[in-house]
């Protein structure tokens, strides 16, 4: 009989469902698109229950296939989009459409807070209020939809409504809940000041559901789940990580130091840093399943998002439609710098850049989409780098050897090339196709007393790509990249309805 260890990892744009073999290599994995709305221009809602489904198609698919292939599942994680809010009622039933991270009606919320306040909030928790955050969105609901809040029981992350559907069993686990900043970092529990500063009665702390290790098994399939997807009833489930967390540990950076630049919907920008210590200066700080360690990251859903809508954008020209990676393609017959023409990618907002939105700067008539594809490409790369120099100048220390880059700027080789010039510093390309799910999946294995050594992923200096000849110009872009941010700001707040 074959075990394996399935990873489920639920984007905001797709769900997949992976299996790994007891040395952490893939098996099989399935995804389909996931349902998302936007409401309007700042609100973007999902369907819990359609949410629920898709999930459900590709675990049946997979379960499907490992039967037919002489694999047996022995354990089962599962990892999401972070932040946003996804309310359950006492029947875990949905109160109302989950709002997704990348939403942004309480931009207003944050704005209205004190900078003293917002930095109390990020000492305790390691976090910055941002409005995707639940407790800004609770916040928000109170001000607007105080039934909804009435009638809830339990606010959820993504990963844990997924948990929640497939045991029957509310609850959140340290990685989540930190990264959401809901958590005293020193404390490992819940933080009711973070309530207090919010303007959120402390009543309302009822709605958090009980904590749990990331590797922990917190529940088992339960005969409903099992003839939804085909699992087996009883199957042990850990209580799973975000997939800011989960992607670092599916890529094998998990030593202090160790830099992750993650290029998917959101840019991901870790580093691995000890949790004792006072949290590193940044957007975010989130726990590892090992207590000595957190991740200290820079994180906006400013990344392949950007490429993703130009494609959808160019294909309604054509026929065929236009894929990313044609996009990419076409770009590379356009020098470094892309004429001249800049992209700031902000089509969903950002934590540091309240009103923000995706802008094009210097386009001319003599440009066309291959420019355009350039821009955008280069605009998310310059934006890494933004990031990654507040991750450096933290308080964090950084590894000075290779960072691992991982998603689609570890796929193609000219966009691999892009960020190792536009950062300044090697990258090695990590080619594993789903490192979300692989992580949550090693989780899985851990949590059922498996041995985990064979899992740990080996750096192949084949993959490392060094600056180039390129470099300088885009010194040179960066500089004009941050003073067009900067002078950006004062436009994007005018510009906000």
């Amino acid at each position: 009989m074959k075990h394996c260890y399935i990873g489920v990892d639920v984007g905001l744009t797709a769900a997949k469902a992976g299996a790994f073999d007891a040395d952490g290599n893939e098996i099989r994995t399935f995804s389909a698109a996931n349902p998302r709305a936007a409401v309007d221009g700042e609100r973007q809602e999902i369907d819990m229950l359609a949410l629920w489904g898709v999930v459900a198609e590709v675990l049946t698919r997979l379960t499907a296939w490992l039967g037919e292939n002489g694999w047996t599942p022995a354990a089962l994680g599962a990892t999401a989009a972070g932040n946003g809010l996804y309310l359950a009622d006492e029947n875990l039933q949905p109160v109302r459409p989950a709002i997704a991270s990348n939403d942004s009606r309480a931009e207003h919320v944050v704005a209205s807070l004190d900078t003293t306040v917002v930095a109390e909030i990020r000492e305790i928790t390691g976090s910055v209020p941002w409005a995707g955050q639940p407790s800004v969105l609770l916040r928000w609901l109170l001000d607007n939809e105080p039934e909804s809040i009435a009638a809830a029981r339990h606010v959820l992350s993504s990963k844990d409504w997924v948990r929640a559907c497939l045991t029957g069993r509310a609850g959140a686990d340290l990685s989540d809940a930190s990264g959401c900043g809901l958590l005293s970092l020193a404390d490992r529990d819940y933080e009711p000041r973070v309530f207090d500063m919010l303007g959120i009665p402390r009543e309302h702390m009822r709605l958090l559901p009980p904590l749990a290790a990331s590797d922990e098994v917190v529940g088992s399939v339960t005969a409903e789940a099992a003839a939804a997807t085909g699992l087996p009833e009883g199957l042990p489930v850990v209580a799973g990580c975000m997939d800011c967390v989960a992607s670092p540990l599916g890529a094998g950076a998990v030593d202090e130091s160790d830099v992750t630049v993650i290029v998917g919907t959101w840019a991901i920008n870790s580093v691995v840093v000890p949790a004792a210590e006072t949290p590193p200066n940044v957007t975010l700080n989130a726990l590892l399943p090992d207590p000595a360690l957190m991740l200290a990251q820079e994180v906006a859903p400013t990344s392949a998002a950007s490429i993703e809508w130009f494609s959808s954008l160019m294909s309604t020209l054509s026929v065929d439609g236009v894929t990313p990676p044609q996009l990419l393609n076409a770009a590379a017959d356009v020098p470094a710098g892309a004429d001249g023409l800049m992209f700031l990618p902000f089509l969903h907002g950002a934590p540091d850049h309240l009103g923000a939105s995706g802008t094009f700067i210097g386009l001319k008539g003599s440009h066309g989409y291959r420019e355009m594809a350039r821009a955008v490409a280069e605009g998310i790369t310059q934006y890494h780098r933004v990031q990654l120099e507040k991750v450096r100048v933290s308080g964090a220390t950084v590894s000075s050897g290779p960072w691992t880059l991982a998603g689609g700027g570890a796929k193609n080789a000219l966009w691999a090339q892009m960020f190792a010039d536009i950062i300044g510093h090697p990258v090695r390309r990590q080619l594993g196709t789903e490192l979300g799910a692989r992580g949550v999946a090693t989780l899985a294995a851990a949590g059922v007393g498996a041995d985990t050594s064979g899992w740990r992923v080996d750096p192949n200096p084949e993959l490392v790509v060094e600056p180039g000849p390129d470099r300088e110009t885009y010194r040179v872009q960066a500089e004009r990249f941050d003073r067009i941010l900067d002078a950006m700001s004062a436009v994007w707040t005018e510009a906000k309805p």
